[in-house]
């Protein structure tokens, strides 16, 4: 939804932008396209193949972008590296690229048979090839029920931990076909989806980084600066929609618990849409991944809606 971010991000009064998941900078090209030559923008990415290709891409922008290896999870620390206190705008969009999905070795699709690698930076942290060796039954159904909310997950995992009794798991093809062999088979989704999804986020710390950005983002944004967060699946959906809602309607108790009335003064966030911006028909028909996203917008007070 990339003219909606250039929209809901207001490019066309220019400042300086963060796109905390730059991937090969296509988002961030659009940023700079249709903002004026003063836009500084910072671009971050925890992979650095799609790092090289981003600075390729816009090599032409060089004297308006920097770029940093790093997590969005830890924004603020990158900022203040960098002598940055706060910025005009953020965004984050938290699919995976299709060079991630096209790229032989990265082991982040089903649809061929690759390594079994699923890390976004493969020189930090355990493949999802070891970290199935490592893991028991338990752990395993806990992944699978938590982040795939896979409604086969124990069936599943009992499949995966039979069969590495036997022979390590290696490559995508083998665990796709592995679930695909173990459970029913019904409508459009293959079976092997949610553990795919399971597992990425299990070795990538996903929702973790993601809890971390949503809790400190606030304090990165100038007064009328606004973040855009596009979510692809439940899980992390249900975090950003929340965590929009906690921040508008003002903390209580570190367990999060809503306040029946706001506190004095008015609130420090607010919502720019009460609900997500979904991706059109035009858009669906040229991406069909961007089916699934929801875009939701908000703005630090002092801003104009």
């Amino acid at each position: 939804m990339v003219n909606e971010v250039v929209h809901y991000l207001r490019c066309a009064q220019g400042g300086l932008f963060v796109d905390g998941t730059l991937g090969t900078g296509g988002h961030a090209l659009a940023i700079l396209q249709h903002s004026p030559a003063t836009t500084q923008v910072i671009g971050m990415d925890r992979d650095p193949e799609g790092l090289a290709i981003a600075r390729e891409r816009l090599k032409s922008y060089s004297n308006q972008l920097r770029l940093i290896q790093g997590t969005f999870g830890n924004l603020k620390e990158s900022l203040s590296t960098l002598g940055i206190r706060e910025v005009d705008g953020i965004l984050l969009d938290l699919g995976f690229s299709s060079f991630q999905i096209e790229t032989p070795g990265r082991g982040f699709s089903f649809q061929g048979d690759d390594l079994l690698d699923m890390r976004m930076d493969q020189t930090q942290g355990i493949s999802a090839r070891d970290w199935l060796v490592r893991t028991d039954e338990k752990g395993l159904i806990q992944v699978l029920e938590k982040y795939g909310e896979e409604r086969w997950a124990k069936r599943i995992a009992g499949k995966i931990m039979a069969y590495q009794s036997q022979k390590t798991i290696k490559t995508t093809g083998e665990l796709a076909d592995l679930i695909a062999r173990s459970v029913p088979r019904g409508g459009r989704i293959h079976p092997a989806t949610r553990t795919f999804q399971a597992l990425r986020i299990q070795i990538n710390d996903e929702l973790a980084q993601l809890t971390a950005f949503l809790e400190q983002f606030l304090e990165t944004l100038k007064p009328g600066g606004r973040v855009c967060l596009m979510a692809y699946h439940s899980l992390e959906d249900r975090l950003v929609k929340q965590a929009f809602l906690r921040l508008e309607r003002g903390f209580v108790d570190p367990l999060g618990i809503f306040s029946p009335t706001r506190p004095e003064g008015q609130p420090g966030f607010k919502r720019v849409t009460s609900k997500p911006v979904m991706a059109s028909l035009n858009e669906i028909k040229k991406n069909p991944r961007s089916r699934g996203a929801k875009l939701r917008i908000g703005e630090r007070a002092g801003g104009v809606f």
